[in-house]
């Protein structure tokens, strides 16, 4: 999640293609949930909402962003990391704009990740008010003030004024993601990861997050995910369609738990797909690089800057926080767990998704 800096107003590439009708419905939540969601989502002030037939859960904001997003030019050289949340994005943008960029550590120390990785959709979901607090906190730091006022600024506005190779963040499934996307020869890295890590990472980031601000328990949590109730969900739905074009050209799809136990050999394998080609000494580096203790202590890449202007709760989880594999069984009693294989066996049932364990 990240602040987008300024603009330019004059400029919008969005013309250069036809602009189309945005080809699903959006729905308010039904009331009695709407009004739950609302006293444990606390970020949210408006309500929530519903997209198209697969029912993609939304916060009210992304009613007036969503025929921008799906109109949004995608170009040849742009490379999108397409997630659901905490399935090792964060890493991955880091790996992935040093890959591209022969291994410029010094740049990557310098400029914060969420501006050479902008958060295409981040705008969505900074609700007026919220906003409207955090400039109340921080009134006597005008710097504070200045990245508040960025915060609900559309990426889409500031990615199209970028002239060279753009790098795009993003949670949205493929059929909310730009029209032009993949014939434009644009590439897709998708990340997939464990429903029950994700989870328990997801639950961490509401509760971290102002936006989110989420107050309950992880039990209920559980049940929201598990309802896709929770923004970007449903879970499924979003892997399924990441799955299904896993063979498409410029598209490469990978587990987060393959790239742990095996970092070189993902490493290796993403170089390729982005035409660069390193060493085994350059890819120990790298590996060192990313690891989690190096990670977190990272000042551009751990979104220390949220916290300072209050946008990370006091007192919650860091940004980044263990990046282990089964990291759930410390979350998940007996009962809860076997509900949740359950519901993993019937969606991977009615699909032929191999998840890593």
């Amino acid at each position: 999640m990240a602040p987008i800096p300024t603009y330019d107003d004059s400029v919008n590439n969005n013309n250069e293609c036809e602009t189309k009708v945005f080809p699903y419905k959006i729905i308010n939540v039904r009331e009695d949930i709407n009004k739950e969601l609302l006293e444990v989502f606390t970020g949210e002030k408006s309500g929530f909402l519903q997209v198209g037939p697969k029912k993609w859960f939304f916060p009210s904001g992304y009613k007036r962003e969503a025929e921008h997003l799906y109109n949004f030019v995608a170009r040849p050289t742009d490379v999108f990391i397409v997630t659901f949340p905490r399935s090792g994005t964060t890493w991955t943008q880091e790996l992935v704009w040093l890959l591209a960029n022969d291994l410029d550590y010094e740049t990557a120390n310098k400029v914060l990740l969420a501006q050479r990785f902008p958060f295409l959709e981040f705008s969505c979901f900074v609700h007026k008010e919220v906003k409207a607090n955090l400039l109340k906190v921080n009134q006597f730091d005008p710097p504070s003030c200045k990245l508040i006022e960025t915060l609900d600024y559309p990426s889409w506005k500031y990615l199209d004024t970028i002239k060279e190779n753009r790098f795009i963040k993003t949670h949205l499934p493929f059929s909310l993601l730009p029209s032009n996307l993949l014939n434009a020869g644009s590439k897709v890295i998708y990340v997939a990861r464990h429903p029950k890590d994700v989870a328990v990472s997801y639950y961490h980031l509401n509760r971290t997050y102002v936006t989110q601000g989420y107050v309950g328990d992880f039990k209920n949590f559980w049940k929201y995910f598990q309802s896709g109730l929770v923004a970007w969900g449903p879970y499924w739905e979003h892997l399924k369609e990441g799955w299904s074009r896993r063979h498409e050209k410029n598209v490469l799809f990978y587990f987060y738990e393959d790239m742990k136990k095996n970092p070189i050999a993902t490493f290796r394998k993403l170089a390729t797909f982005l035409g660069k080609n390193y060493s085994d000494e350059e890819l120990s580096i790298l590996e060192n690089h990313l690891r989690i203790d190096n990670f977190k202590n990272n000042k551009s890449v751990n979104n220390d800057e949220h916290r300072n202007i209050g946008l990370i709760a006091n007192g919650e989880e860091s940004f980044i926080r263990k990046g282990v594999i089964g990291g759930w069984t410390t979350y998940f009693d007996e009962n809860l767990s076997q509900e949740a294989d359950r519901w993993i066996e019937d969606n991977l049932r009615s699909s032929n998704i191999v998840l890593p364990y």
